[in-house]
C-alpha cells in the first residue's frame, strides 16, 4: 500500500519525502542505517555519553537560506543560533582573518576593506537571489537575471587563475577557506561558485549551530513525515529495487548494483563511466576545555578554515585532487558548543568537529596530521585532547553510504557534473528506468544541506506519475 518509496534519509532523502507525503501519497523510507537522517544525524560519544558528535555536517549556512527550508518553516522547529562569527581563518604569524556576520565589521578588519565590500556588498544586498540562482534547477531561466549577472561575474573571476576580485592576503585567505568547501582546485568555477555564495551567507543569514547537534534537523523533518503518514523502515539496506514509484537517495552508481542487468546498456555504460571527486577523512576530538587559540577572538569562532594563506590552501588542494596526500592537509573544523552550550558536558568536555581533505579513497587515518594542523594555530591543542574518533575516507561510506570513499560531493564538484547531472538528461532528477528517479548530491544542485535535489525530484515524480501539483510546504 506504497505508492512512493525513498531509498535514503538523508536531508535530500527528507525532502523528497515530506514533499509527496504532503501531496497525500503513501510514501515509504527505506535506510540502510539504523538510524535516519543520513548527512544530519549526531551520535553519542562511545566513551563519554555526555558529549556528542555530528555524524557528518556540523554547522548549516543553507538551513536559514535553502528555498526548501525556507517554505518548510525549518527556523520555527529547529533552534538554528548564527554566532556573532561566521567563520575564521587562522592565517600564521598574524591575527586571523574573521567573517563577521556583520558585513561592515568583516570589512573593517581586513587590511583592504574596499576589494571585500566591491566584491561582496550587492550580492548582500540581494543574498535571497542568490541563493535561489545558486541552487536554481539548473533547467530553468534565471528568476532574477540580475543577481544571476552579478554572481557570474564574480564567480568567473575568482574561478580563474588570476584571482583578481580581492586584495590584501587576509581577505584572500577568507575566500580560499570558504571555496575549498568545494573539495576542489583552487581556484576553480566550482570553488568559487560556492565559495561566494556561502560567504554571502556568512553575512545575511550566518552559519547557524542547530541546537541539539544536525540530528535536529532530521528529527523536525521526520516529524513533519510522521504527521503526513509517512512511514520509516531502518536498517534494510535496499539490495533489490522496490516496487513502485521509487525515489533514491543514493549515488548514482549504486543503481549498478540494485538493478544489474535491468538497466538499459547505455545508461549502464554512463554510470560506469563516472568519477567520484577527492574525499575526506573525520577526525572527531572530545577536548577537556577550550582550544587554546593563538588569536583568542577564536575563543567564539564555531567554524574554522584551517588551511593557512590563499597560497597554502591552493597548494594542498592541488596535491589531493591529484590523488596525493598533502603536507599539510586542507582542515575544516567546528566547535558546536560555541552556539549551543548544551554540547558541553558535565566536566567541561566538549566535541571539536573536523574534516580533512585527501585523495579519494584513502586509506590513511588522519587523526595526526589533523592534531598537527591544529596545532599550528592553537599550540598545546594536544594536551587537551582526551578523546580521538577518526574515520579514513576509504571508510566513510561505512556509515553513510552515499560518502563513497570519503566524496562529499557526489562527484558534483565539477562545472559539467554541476550542471547536467550524473548523466547528461533532461530531466537530471528521473532516470530511463521507468519510475525510478535520483536525489542525492549526484543531481543538480549537488551537495550541501538544503534540501532543494529532494524538492526538485519529488516535484518531478508528482507531475509525471500521479499528475499532482507541488504541495504547501509550511508548519
Amino acid at each position: 500500500m506504497t505508492d512512493v518509496t525513498v531509498v535514503g534519509s538523508g536531508p535530500n532523502g527528507l525532502a523528497a519525502a515530506v514533499v509527496c507525503a504532503r501531496a497525500g501519497l503513501r510514501v515509504r523510507i527505506i535506510e540502510g542505517q539504523t538510524t535516519a537522517g543520513g548527512g544530519v544525524r549526531t551520535v553519542a560519544d562511545p566513551e563519554f555519553a555526555g558529549v556528542s558528535h555530528d555524524v557528518c555536517s556540523a554547522i548549516h549556512p543553507m538551513a536559514l537560506a535553502s528555498p526548501f527550508f525556507r517554505s518548510f518553516g525549518l527556523a520555527e522547529r529547529v533552534a538554528l543560533v548564527s554566532p556573532s562569527v561566521s567563520y575564521a581563518n587562522p592565517l600564521p604569524g598574524r591575527p586571523a582573518a574573521l567573517a563577521y556576520l556583520d558585513f561592515e565589521r568583516t570589512c573593517a578588519g581586513l587590511s583592504d576593506p574596499g576589494s571585500w565590500r566591491a566584491m561582496f556588498a550587492p550580492l548582500v544586498r540581494d543574498s535571497d537571489a542568490v541563493v535561489e540562482t545558486m541552487l536554481s534547477d539548473k533547467r530553468s531561466p534565471p528568476g532574477h537575471p540580475v543577481a544571476a549577472t552579478r554572481l557570474g561575474l564574480r564567480v568567473g573571476l575568482q574561478g580563474s587563475p588570476g584571482w583578481r576580485l580581492l586584495r590584501g592576503e587576509d581577505a584572500r585567505a577568507l575566500f580560499a577557506g570558504v571555496a575549498a568547501h568545494a573539495v576542489s582546485p583552487l581556484p576553480s568555477l566550482p570553488a568559487a561558485g560556492l565559495g561566494t555564495v556561502l560567504a554571502t551567507l556568512a553575512h545575511t543569514v550566518g552559519w547557524p549551530v542547530p541546537v541539539g547537534g544536525s540530528q535536529a534537523i532530521a528529527d523536525a523533518m521526520l516529524a513533519d513525515f510522521f504527521v503526513h503518514g509517512g512511514e520509516l523502515v531502518l536498517d534494510e539496506p535496499a539490495t533489490l529495487p522496490p516496487t513502485g514509484v521509487v525515489i533514491y537517495d543514493t549515488p548514482a552508481r549504486a543503481l549498478l548494483d540494485i538493478y544489474g542487468d535491468r538497466l538499459p546498456a547505455r545508461y549502464a555504460a554512463r554510470l560506469r563511466r563516472l568519477r567520484h571527486g577527492a574525499g575526506v577523512a573525520k577526525v572527531d576530538f572530545v577536548l577537556s576545555e577550550d582550544i587554546p587559540w593563538s588569536d583568542p577572538r577564536l575563543a567564539e569562532t564555531a567554524t574554522f578554515h584551517l588551511g593557512g594563506t590563499r597560497d597554502q590552501m591552493a597548494t594542498a588542494e592541488a596535491a589531493v585532487n591529484a590523488g596525493r596526500h598533502a603536507d599539510s592537509p586542507m582542515v575544516l573544523a567546528a566547535s558546536p558548543h560555541v552556539g549551543d552550550p548544551g554540547r558541553i558536558d558535565s566536566q567541561g568536555r566538549r566535541p571539536f568537529w573536523t574534516y580533512a581533505h585527501v585523495p579519494h579513497g584513502s586509506p590513511v587515518d588522519q587523526a595526526e596530521a589533523v592534531t598537527a594542523v591544529v596545532e599550528r594555530f592553537a599550540p598545546g591543542f594536544r594536551d587537551i585532547v582526551v578523546g580521538v574518533r577518526s574515520v579514513p575516507a576509504a571508510e566513510m561510506a561505512s556509515h553513510n553510504a552515499n560518502l563513497v570513499g570519503g566524496d562529499i560531493t557526489g562527484g558534483g564538484n565539477s562545472m559539467w557534473r554541476a550542471l547536467a547531472g550524473p548523466t547528461l538528461r533532461a530531466n537530471p532528477w528521473a532516470t530511463p528506468i521507468p519510475g525510478a528517479y535520483l536525489c542525492s548530491a549526484a543531481a543538480p544542485p549537488n551537495g550541501g544541506v538544503h534540501g532543494m535535489v529532494g524538492f526538485y525530484a519529488a516535484r518531478a515524480v508528482l507531475k509525471r506519475e500521479f499528475g499532482l501539483p507541488t504541495p504547501h510546504l509550511g508548519p
